[in-house]
C-alpha cells in the first residue's frame, strides 16, 4: 500500500513516502506498510468487535461494545472503490504484417481505477452498507492533484460527495429470516452485523456487451466469427447477412452462451481484493463472503412478497414465449419470472444505474447507437482532445486521436442486429447473461474483536491489529 502512483505515472518510493505526513497517524501508518506485508499477512478476520462464537469448548463471549468504522477509515475503503487518474491507450495502430490499421479505440473510459476492467469499461459499482443506513456509491471524477488528494479532510469530502444514501436503515431481513435463500449457513451469525461495514459490488454488463460485441468483430478479414445462439439450436444470432456476405467467417462459430460476460464481471473481484488488503493493511477485520442472495437484494419479483423491495433495481420479465419451453425450459408463463432480469436503479427519478436495453431505450438500435455516439460523437471519448492532452506529452494526445482507428459502419451494423437478435427473441438483453451482474458476495469491514484472537490462535493479529486503535483513533 505504499507506492501511491501520480496523474503523471509518477511512484514515490517507500522512503520518500514515509517522509510525508498527512497529519493523520492511521494514514501515515498505512502509507508506510509495505505491500508485499500487506499481501503475504493478509488473513481473512470473520468476528467484528463486540461478536461471540458459539463454538463448544471454544466459544468466546466479548465483552466489548460495537463499535462502526470511523468517518476516515470508510472515506478510504471508498476511496480504493474509485477512480484514481488516467489510463493510457498504449496500443499499436496498425498490423505490423499489413500495415492496415487495427482498432485502437475500444476503452469505454479513460479513468482508471485501482483494478483493471475489460477495455476499461469500469461497469462495477458500489453499495456500502453501515450502521446509518444504504447507500450507493458514486464514480466521482479522478481527483485532480492524484495522490495529494489523499489527506484525511480530502478522503472525507470526497466520501460525502460520493455517497447516495438510498435506504435509512441497514440494508438486512428481520433475525427470524436469517436462513437460506438470503444467508448460507454460518455466515447468518457473523455476516451484516451492527458496527460493520458492508460494500456490495454489483456490475453492469449491458454496456460493455455492445462495445465487446462490436471489439470481437474488428478482428481481420477472415477472422471475423460467426456468432451463433446455443440457446436456440445453434442458428446464426442474426448474422445471416453478414455470413452471406463474407464479413463473418461461417467456419468459425462462437456460441453467445460462450461469449458470456465478455468477462466484465472480473472488475468486482479485482476491486474487492484491493479494498480486502486495504482494509487488513489498516488493522481491520476484512471478510469477503456471501452476501444475501442476488435475487432477494435486487428486489427480484420471486422475493418481493417474503423480502420486499430491498435496494429496489428495475427488474424486467420476459413474456413468455412458446419456444421458451424449448430454448429456456420455460414450461408455462406462470414460471417467466424464472428470466428476470436486473437492468438498472433509479432514485428519485435519477438513474443511477442504466441498462443499454428497453425499456430504457426504445429498441436495441437505439442502444448500440448510444454507446457509439458516447464513444466517437462530437461530444464523445475519443473527440475530447483537452482529456488526451492530460494523458499525453506534447501533441501526442491529438496525434492518437487522429491516427487511431474507429469502429467502421460494417462493425457497428453487425453488432446492433446482434443485439436486435437477442432482444427480440428472447425478450431481455443479454439473454445469456444478466444485464446488472450481482456477484453473490460482499466485504466486510470492522473492527476485530482481539481477545477472541489472541485467545485461541497463534498468529491470529498483526501489528496493524494490535495498534490500530492507537494510530487510528
Amino acid at each position: 500500500m505504499t507506492n501511491i502512483s501520480g496523474a503523471d505515472g509518477s511512484s514515490p518510493a517507500n522512503a520518500a513516502a514515509s517522509e510525508t505526513s498527512t497529519g493523520n497517524r492511521g494514514l501515515d501508518a498505512l502509507f508506510r506498510r509495505p505491500l508485499i506485508e500487506a499481501i503475504w499477512r493478509r488473513r481473512t478476520h470473520r468476528v467484528s468487535q463486540g461478536s461471540s462464537v458459539l463454538a463448544g469448548t471454544m466459544s468466546y463471549q466479548s465483552d466489548q461494545p460495537r463499535e462502526p468504522l470511523s468517518e476516515l477509515e470508510e472515506a478510504v475503503l471508498i476511496a480504493i472503490t474509485g477512480s484514481t487518474g488516467l489510463t493510457m491507450p498504449d496500443r499499436p495502430f496498425e498490423d505490423p504484417a499489413t500495415h492496415q490499421p487495427i482498432m485502437a479505440k475500444p476503452n469505454l473510459t479513460m479513468e482508471g481505477r485501482t483494478a483493471g476492467s475489460p477495455d476499461n469499461a469500469q461497469g462495477t459499482h458500489f453499495f456500502m452498507i453501515n450502521d446509518s443506513g444504504t447507500y450507493f456509491i458514486r464514480k466521482l471524477p479522478p481527483p485532480p492533484d492524484g495522490e495529494k488528494a489523499l489527506t484525511p479532510e480530502r478522503l472525507i469530502a470526497r466520501a460525502a460527495e460520493a455517497k447516495v444514501r438510498i435506504l435509512d436503515h441497514r440494508l438486512d431481513v428481520p433475525d427470524g429470516k436469517r436462513a437460506f435463500p438470503v444467508y448460507l449457513d454460518s455466515n447468518r451469525f457473523l455476516s451484516n452485523q451492527p458496527g460493520t461495514t458492508i460494500f456490495l459490488p454489483v456490475v453492469d454488463l449491458s454496456r460493455q456487451y455492445i462495445n465487446g460485441m462490436m471489439y470481437l468483430l474488428t478482428q481481420p478479414d477472415g477472422a471475423r466469427p460467426a456468432i451463433v445462439d446455443d440457446r436456440n439450436f445453434y442458428r446464426l444470432a442474426g448474422v445471416k447477412r453478414w455470413v452471406d456476405k463474407g464479413f463473418l467467417n461461417k467456419d468459425i462459430k462462437i456460441p453467445l452462451g460462450v461469449i458470456g460476460s465478455l468477462r466484465t464481471q472480473i472488475e468486482a473481484d479485482l476491486l474487492l481484493q484491493n479494498i480486502f488488503l486495504t482494509a487488513d493493511a489498516m488493522g481491520l477485520g476484512a471478510w469477503i463472503h456471501a452476501s444475501i442472495s442476488p435475487p432477494v437484494l435486487v428486489g427480484d419479483p420471486k422475493f418481493l412478497k417474503t423480502y420486499g423491495a430491498m435496494l429496489g433495481f428495475d427488474v424486467v420479465t420476459p413474456r413468455w414465449r412458446l419456444m421458451d419451453i424449448l430454448r429456456w425450459q420455460i414450461p408455462l408463463p406462470r414460471y417467466s419470472n424464472l428470466r428476470s432480469n436486473p437492468i438498472g436503479l433509479r432514485y428519485k427519478g435519477e438513474h443511477l444505474i442504466k441498462g443499454m436495453s428497453p425499456p430504457y431505450y426504445d429498441s436495441m438500435a437505439d442502444a448500440v447507437a448510444f454507446v457509439i455516439e458516447e464513444k466517437f460523437g462530437k461530444r464523445g471519448l475519443f473527440n475530447d482532445q483537452a482529456l488526451f492532452a492530460e494523458i499525453y506529452k506534447d501533441d501526442y494526445g491529438r496525434r492518437y486521436l487522429a491516427e487511431a482507428a474507429v469502429y467502421n459502419d460494417d462493425v457497428v451494423n453487425c453488432a446492433r442486429d446482434i443485439c436486435t437478435y437477442i432482444y427480440e427473441t428472447h425478450g431481455r438483453f443479454p439473454a445469456h447473461c444478466d444485464a446488472i451482474h450481482v456477484p453473490g458476495v460482499w466485504l466486510q469491514a470492522h473492527h476485530v474483536e482481539l481477545g477472541y484472537y489472541d485467545r485461541y490462535f497463534k498468529n491470529g493479529l498483526t501489528d496493524a491489529h494490535r495498534s490500530h486503535r492507537q494510530d487510528w483513533h
